[in-house]
């Protein structure tokens, strides 16, 4: 029996699949608990044209997040900090102040999708970070610690 999942099921497979199950699970487990419907030919038909759409939008937010991405690979981002005597920075150089110097250069991005490659920024220097943007997609940018 054909079976359309609404739910990611263990072993079986992802949400907006179509499967083939003995009837029995399908009727009996599947489709009570809501984790799927019987595939119909209309069912099939709604299906296929979701996943035509589903395509399309997909392809216009990965050309965005490319475009995006070429956009931040192109950037060379300044960060102040204060800086002791030594050479050496007050505290360290965060996701945060990595996304708001973004902001300020007119793209815009989340604190959470960027990831420091290096350990700790604790001195001046260049280093590099890695912004996530969509599935798959990131952008790594060099960003430039400087004194206050």
């Amino acid at each position: 029996m054909e079976i359309l999942l609404k739910k990611d099921v263990a072993n079986l497979g992802y949400a907006g699949e179509i499967v083939t199950v003995k009837t029995g699970y399908a009727l009996n487990y599947l489709v009570p608990q809501g984790f799927a419907a019987v595939a119909t030919e209309s069912v099939k038909k709604q299906h296929a044209e979701t996943l035509r759409q589903r395509a399309h939008k997909e392809a216009k937010l990965v050309a965005d997040a490319e475009a995006l991405a070429a956009q931040i690979a192109a950037q060379t981002v300044k960060v102040a900090a204060k800086v002791s005597e030594t050479g050496r920075i007050y505290g360290s150089v965060t996701a945060a102040q990595l996304a708001e110097a973004l902001n300020a250069a007119g793209i815009a991005v989340d604190k959470k999708d960027i990831t420091i490659t290096s350990e700790e920024v604790k001195e001046l220097g260049t280093f590099e970070a890695v912004v996530k943007l969509y599935k798959g997609i990131k952008a790594a940018f060099n960003f430039e610690v400087v004194a206050e």
